[in-house]
């Protein structure tokens, strides 16, 4: 059997030796040894952080090739990969990953928040009395998660 060598394409920049990424028509696509692994749209920073954190996982890519390649922080990276091995994809994608709303006004604090809105207390002193920020609550009442 003979090796073939890996082949990228031309507007392919290289975080390493074995792994190139390049951007067209708005979607980013990542080569592995010449082969196609994975592609995200340009603007989807989820997959960019899951996809980087399953090279470092696998050994394909290390730390500071993403983080000298992409820009990105040591703590981010450190952050997202350890999401990773503790989660997997989940932690990206899943019920888990947030989507807009406000992490800590979920479940019965939202329920006590919400109470509390209708007797008309003010947003500082529910924010106060439920260790959350007044505009955590401002939002979620925006985002129509609360009234």
């Amino acid at each position: 059997m003979q090796l073939q060598l890996p082949i990228f394409p031309r507007e392919a920049q290289l975080i390493n030796d074995h792994v190139g990424v390049y951007e067209k028509d708005g979607l980013v696509q990542y080569i592995v040894n010449g082969a196609p692994v994975y592609c995200h749209a340009k603007d989807d920073i989820n997959a960019f952080r899951f996809i980087t954190s399953n090279f470092i996982h696998q050994g394909i890519c290390r730390k500071v090739d993403i983080e000298k390649f992409f820009g990105v922080s040591e703590d981010s990276i450190f952050r997202y990969y350890k999401k990773f091995v503790e989660k997997g994809e989940q932690g990206f994608f899943g019920d888990d990953a947030r989507h807009g709303t406000a992490h800590k006004i979920i479940g019965e604090r939202r329920v006590r928040i919400q109470k509390k809105l209708d007797t008309g207390q003010s947003v500082n002193s529910i924010a106060k009395e439920e260790g959350v920020r007044e505009s955590a609550i401002r939002y979620a009442v925006k985002k129509g998660y609360l009234k």
